[in-house]
């Protein structure tokens, strides 16, 4: 190594006096340092700069805000506790969340969704459209995304059993939501492996018995 170039000579100076330098690399310095008077030099400045950093800072005042900051994050804050209520009031607010309660219970009960079957029917994009929920004599049907159709036309349900052959079910409410009323040809029929499809025909329904227009949705019929 070349102990003779200026950048590597003032390297060794700075590791030397910052203390950064392994024992072994500091005993052959400091054997340099004997034999170098430059380098000792060149250690001595750079002590001298190091030695500056430790001089005693003058002292600043501290803004008021700085304090008001600090005493603000230290000092126990105020605790903001509710006032009481007397006795009565929560006796009110008890009674009153048991009627709401036995309301909700009651409504269940005597609403309760009796349905068997189910079926989303789709459009063919394959989007949901209507809604179908079997109960024992009628269909409950509601739009999901429905198209809108024309007064001239109506919407009519129909099954189609494994043999194929559609059979009506009725025409859906106008606007897709309501109740289909079910005969018990009709009824026979839920509960056995059947799809549902929607097709547009003349108000009131296909005068054929068959679809006669575009089948616009259809989904299968499945057990809840």
């Amino acid at each position: 190594m070349n102990y003779q170039t200026p950048t590597l000579r003032r390297a060794l100076a700075a590791d030397y006096a910052i203390g950064l330098m392994p024992p072994a690399a500091r005993r052959r310095f400091e054997q340099l340092l004997l034999e170098d008077a430059a380098l000792r030099v060149e250690l001595a400045q750079w002590q001298e700069s190091l030695a500056s950093l430790t001089d005693a800072l003058p002292e600043q005042p501290v803004p008021e805000r700085v304090w008001q900051g600090i005493t603000a994050r230290i000092e126990p804050q105020e605790l903001h506790v509710p006032q009481k209520r007397p006795f009565w009031n929560w006796l009110r607010v008890t009674v009153a969340a048991c009627s709401l309660v036995i309301a909700v219970t009651l409504g269940v009960i005597y609403n309760r969704d009796d349905a068997r079957y189910s079926a989303t029917l789709v459009s063919a994009d394959a989007q949901p459209a209507l809604r179908v929920r079997a109960h024992e004599n009628f269909l409950q049907v509601e739009p999901v995304t429905l198209a809108a159709v024309e007064p001239e036309h109506s919407l009519e349900l129909w099954a189609i059993p494994a043999d194929g052959k559609p059979i009506s079910l009725g025409v859906i409410p106008a606007g897709g939501k309501g109740k289909v009323e079910l005969n018990d040809a009709q009824k026979a029929l839920i509960g056995k492996p059947i799809a549902l499809a929607v097709s547009l025909e003349p108000k009131g329904g296909s005068p054929t018995g068959q679809p006669t227009g575009p089948v616009l949705y259809q989904g299968a019929l499945a057990a809840l």
